[in-house]
C-alpha cells in the first residue's frame, strides 16, 4: 500500500514520526517503508490555501492508495470530550463568501456563484471519499481560515453551519482527494472547545498523544 499522511504541522505528528523512524526504513526525508507499505509524510503548513497547494503538488507527482489527514481540532459540541479522537465524515468551507452590510455572511452557494451539488460538493458539503474504513467515532466539521474566538462569531457560525468540530485544513484535504478520486480519512483529536479564546483551557498534549496513538494503530492494522 502507498499511504500519504498529511498534517498541517510537524508538531502535531511528532510521536508518529518517532515511531516510524524506529520501526521502518527511511528511504528519504519523510518517507518510510517496509515490504507491505510505502509511507509518505506531507506537512502542508497551516490553513486551507497552504494545504490545497501542497496536496495538489504531491498528488500530481505520485499516486496513493489512501490519504490520511491527521490533526487537532476545536469542538463546538460540548458533549465530546477533550482529547477524544474522531473520524470526520463530512466537512465544508465555512468562510468563503461575503460579509453583508448587516454583518451576516453569505457563501458562494447562496450567492449562486457555485451550484450546491457541483462536483465534488453535495448540498455544499464535502463527504469523506472513503466510506469503508469507519473505525472511530464519527463527527462533522467545518474548515476556516480564521478560527473563531469571540462568542458573537461562534454563535453566528454555529447557527449557520452546525458541526461538531472546526479545523483549518480538513475540507481542503477532502476537496483535493475527491477531485483526484483517492480514498481519504480525516482523523481529528479535540484540543479545545470553541469558545472565547483562552489557551489555558486547551489540552494540546493530550490531543496529540491520542491522535498519534490512533495513527500508529492504523498503520499497524494496515501492515498486519
Amino acid at each position: 500500500m502507498k499511504l500519504l499522511l498529511v498534517s498541517a504541522t510537524e508538531f502535531e505528528i511528532m510521536p508518529l514520526l518517532a515511531h516510524l523512524k524506529r520501526n521502518f526504513k527511511n528511504k528519504e526525508n519523510k518517507r518510510f517503508f517496509s515490504k507491505d507499505i510505502d509511507i509518505h509524510i506531507l506537512v502542508t503548513g497551516v490553513g486551507p490555501i497552504h494545504t490545497t497547494f501542497a496536496l495538489a503538488t504531491i498528488l500530481a507527482q505520485h499516486s496513493f492508495d489512501l490519504v490520511v489527514n491527521l490533526g487537532i481540532a476545536g469542538a463546538f459540541n460540548r458533549n465530546l470530550e477533550l482529547g477524544q479522537v474522531f473520524q470526520v465524515v463530512n466537512d465544508r468551507f465555512a468562510d468563503v463568501g461575503i460579509e453583508e452590510a448587516n454583518g451576516d455572511f453569505t457563501d458562494l452557494f447562496e450567492m449562486q456563484l457555485m451550484d450546491w451539488n457541483e462536483m465534488p460538493y453535495i448540498n455544499g458539503k464535502l463527504y469523506a471519499p472513503s466510506t469503508e474504513n469507519k473505525f472511530l467515532p464519527q463527527a462533522t466539521s467545518i474548515t476556516v481560515s480564521k478560527v473563531h474566538g469571540t462568542q458573537e462569531s461562534i454563535d453566528k457560525i454555529s447557527k449557520k453551519y452546525p458541526a461538531d468540530l472546526e479545523s483549518m485544513e480538513g475540507a481542503a484535504v477532502f476537496y483535493a482527494c475527491l477531485q483526484h478520486k483517492i480514498d481519504c480519512l480525516q482523523i481529528r483529536s479535540i484540543s479545545n472547545y470553541v469558545e472565547p479564546r483562552n489557551k489555558d483551557n486547551w489540552t494540546i498534549s493530550l490531543a496529540i498523544d491520542n491522535l498519534n496513538q490512533v495513527a500508529v494503530d492504523l498503520i499497524g492494522a494496515i501492515v498486519g
